[in-house]
């Protein structure tokens, strides 16, 4: 067929433009239908990445477990300890812990707010060389302020830490190596911030509360 004239291509992007005009819930309803689609596609991505990456996502060995090791839904939780709403998390999270004994809570260190995010994330992986991943854990989020290394690590003594040895543990090579398939981790799993929960086979980004939190639990249960 003949290409379209000039003059008939502008009366036709006449007509459009008249008819979004009068009728603007057209255009809404494309952009509602696109923004569906778009969300059920990049559902169906993440949920494949979760089936793909298993293993490094619940079962990492070197991630901190908190909650019942043996619990039959996994929460994990990608986290900044300068992040404010990693911190507003905290306390929904330990309520949830205490109400539901079934709950295995995966830690994962995702550093992304700056050279102290970084250092408090080392100092948190290398607390668990003295056992003390939990009592430093809670201290940086109870934190206000900076965390650079000298208050990282005032916040290390009071927590019961060797600080000597905490600063020596936290130039391993495995903390690093750690922290860096985290982060390779949130990005096959487009975690483009902090707080993210994967919970089942879905990721929640940003902080939830405490009855969001069951339900998505409860989802997880049905299917398992």
């Amino acid at each position: 067929a003949p290409a379209f004239s000039r003059p008939q291509v502008e009366a036709i992007e006449t007509i459009i433009r008249e008819y979004l005009i009068r009728n603007p819930e057209t255009l809404i309803e494309a952009l509602d239908a696109y923004e569906q689609r778009r969300q059920q596609e990049s559902g169906k991505a993440v949920r494949a990445a979760i089936a793909e990456r298993r293993a490094e996502i619940f079962n990492d060995p070197a991630a901190p477990i908190s909650g019942n090791p043996a619990g039959d839904v996994s929460i994990v939780e990608f986290f900044d300890y300068r992040c404010p709403y990693c911190k507003q998390i905290v306390e929904p999270m330990a309520r949830l812990l205490r109400e539901d004994a079934k709950i295995r809570l995966v830690f994962k260190e995702l550093p992304i707010l700056g050279p102290d995010s970084v250092i408090a994330a080392r100092a948190a992986l290398a607390a668990r060389a003295q056992g003390k991943y939990h009592q430093i854990h809670q201290a940086l989020m109870n934190s206000r302020g900076t965390l650079d290394e000298p208050t990282v690590l005032r916040i290390a003594t009071a927590s019961g830490l060797d600080a000597a040895r905490l600063k020596t543990d936290m130039a391993a090579p495995e903390i690093e190596r750690t922290i860096e398939r985290n982060r390779a981790l949130a990005v096959a799993l487009g975690i483009t911030g902090t707080p993210a929960f994967v919970i089942g086979e879905q990721l929640v980004p940003g902080a939830i509360d405490l009855e969001t939190l069951k339900k998505l639990v409860a989802e997880a249960r049905k299917g398992r």
